[in-house]
């Protein structure tokens, strides 16, 4: 049984390091996403209310679309 212990302990601290890696690495990009999916989400808000009949229409040709794609396979 010691010997499975120590491989999964081995494991888990593999894993914390890589972890580690990878948060020093990506840590900034991924607030960085954060800001930029929100600005965009803004926009589109603001899009939506200046154009709101512009805004229905690309929605329903977007559904059209999606749903001939998604019938046809």
């Amino acid at each position: 049984m010691d010997s499975i212990d120590m491989a999964a302990d081995f494991a888990h601290e593999a894993i914390d390091k890589i972890a580690a890696i990878a948060k020093q690495a990506f840590g900034g990009k991924g607030q960085r996403l954060n800001d930029a999916e929100r600005q965009m989400i803004s926009d589109c808000r603001h899009y939506i209310d200046a154009n709101p009949i512009t805004s229905m229409a690309i929605a329903v040709t977007a559904g059209f679309f999606l749903s001939r794609l998604l019938i046809n396979r």
